[in-house]
């Protein structure tokens, strides 16, 4: 079969994704003396993994980035943005990156908290009062009929091993935070989740998880979720979910903009993040990646235009140009380019500033970047075993990536992905477009080989 070619991206290109000032590594020495350098041979394995994927049919196509010390080491567009039509893949492909629209409504919040426009500590029913009075789901021990007092009256209070019974509602020992949202301990969850009690209740609602259009406003998905149970007592747990929804709904509500007017005004425009959107203008339809499913005999299949149900997963290939009116999903909405992206994760590898722009002070970004569930379990632990206000972080190396201590990051639903090394000035961006992605190892391979890619030099 003969192989499609890799997209190559000339160096005039690669210097306008960041500013004049950054340079091609193609004519530096592989290692420069006592400094960490790229091995750039190692990279260009990446893009013929990919290729090797496309070739397989197991990825429709792919774009790398990886930037090292503000300058982009290493650019591949391989395989088609639309398969049936034949459009190539190329570094100007839009894609939907769904839960990496996370750390940007988290920024968005943290440039309002500076401006003392709110607290973390401040409850969220100080924005919306519907929050104010909570209540938790909390599952009731299953009885143990032998289990009996000396009287002979059943003891409830002793829970046999096995399932639940059912679940009482008892009032939230105390209110929702800013903070928990922004670290995913409010006890909100999502509905595709499917937990147990709650699930239900948020299918019943019509509880939308931002990946597909819907019927009422951001709004009102809010107001829906305030009226339901939450999963666990805030800040006793960490549950994914649509907590970066609501302070989506919060910044709507502190701003008195909407979501896709604040980031568009202080994040994208300061950014030139000019391919970065919630609802995708026409003009730029022919640049959106076709989303992909697997299909049988190995191969791939286009999703369809309208709402697609997995379980209890719903989600939809045409929201970007086809979404709800007033629902901007904070939590996973965007559609974006790896250039764009590159030049926001570039700010926050700088603490906070990027050329003459500065969005957030330093510690402003030291404190989204680290640790701040202190020690809470996490059921996502392929970016970091803790989370901060928005990423995935890492507290000690582990896994097939061993990134240091420090590095932080998350991914999409449609396998899309990054990751930030502070300790060695590295960004790793990977975009496809394919869901579910179960069995596919490219991320991590990917990531290894970046990681594996730096080395010390000699002294």
């Amino acid at each position: 079969m003969r192989r499609a070619p890799i997209a190559r991206v000339s160096a005039l290109a690669l210097l306008l994704v960041f500013s004049t000032q950054a340079r091609s590594l193609a004519n530096e020495p592989r290692f420069q003396s006592n400094q960490v350098a790229v091995d750039t041979e190692r990279l260009k394995r990446a893009g013929q993994l990919f290729q090797q994927a496309v070739d397989r049919k197991q990825i429709a196509g792919a774009v790398l980035l990886v930037v090292h010390q503000g300058k982009i080491a290493y650019l591949e567009a391989v395989g088609k943005q639309d398969v049936e039509a034949g459009v190539p893949m190329t570094p100007q492909t839009i894609f939907r990156i769904a839960s990496m629209t996370k750390p940007i409504t988290s920024l968005a919040v943290m440039m309002l908290a500076e401006q003392g426009k709110l607290d973390l500590s401040d409850p969220v029913s100080r924005f919306l009062p519907e929050f104010k009075f909570m209540k938790v789901a909390m599952a009731r021990p299953k009885v143990d009929a032998k289990a009996t007092s000396t009287d002979g009256v059943k003891l409830r209070e002793k829970a046999s091993a096995g399932p639940y019974d059912d679940f009482e509602i008892v009032p939230a020992y105390r209110p929702i935070t800013i903070r928990d949202l922004l670290k995913h301990t409010s006890g909100l969850c999502y509905r595709f989740r499917n937990l147990p009690y709650v699930g239900r209740l948020y299918a019943d609602a019509g509880i939308c998880d931002g990946i597909s259009p819907s019927d009422h406003t951001l709004a009102e998905n809010v107001r829906r979720l305030a009226r339901l149970p939450l999963a666990h007592q805030p800040g006793t747990a960490w549950e994914y979910g649509l907590s970066t929804d609501v302070l989506g709904r919060v910044v709507e509500v502190v701003s008195s903009k909407s979501l896709a007017a604040f980031v568009q005004e202080k994040i994208f425009a300061p950014l030139e993040m000019t391919d970065t959107h919630f609802v995708l203008p026409e003009s730029k339809r022919g640049r959106l990646a076709a989303l992909y499913e697997p299909g049988s005999g190995g191969s791939i299949v286009r999703s369809g235009e309208g709402p697609t149900t997995k379980g209890a997963l719903i989600y939809s290939a045409s929201l970007p140009y086809a979404g709800t009116k007033d629902y901007f999903s904070g939590g996973a909405g965007l559609v974006s380019t790896a250039s764009d992206y590159a030049r926001f994760l570039q700010m926050l590898l700088n603490r906070g500033a990027i050329g003459g722009t500065r969005l957030l002070r330093p510690e402003t970004v030291d404190a989204m970047t680290r640790d701040q569930t202190g020690g809470l379990s996490l059921w996502l632990t392929s970016h970091g075993l803790a989370f901060g206000y928005g990423f995935g972080v890492t507290t000690r190396p582990a896994g097939v990536t061993k990134d240091p201590i420090g590095t932080f990051g998350w991914g999409g639903i449609y396998y899309t992905d990054f990751w930030v090394d502070p300790s060695h000035g590295l960004i790793g961006i990977m975009m496809t477009q394919i869901y579910p992605s179960a069995g596919l190892t490219l991320r991590d391979d990917f990531h290894r080989l970046v990681n594996e890619s730096l080395r010390l030099s000699p002294n």
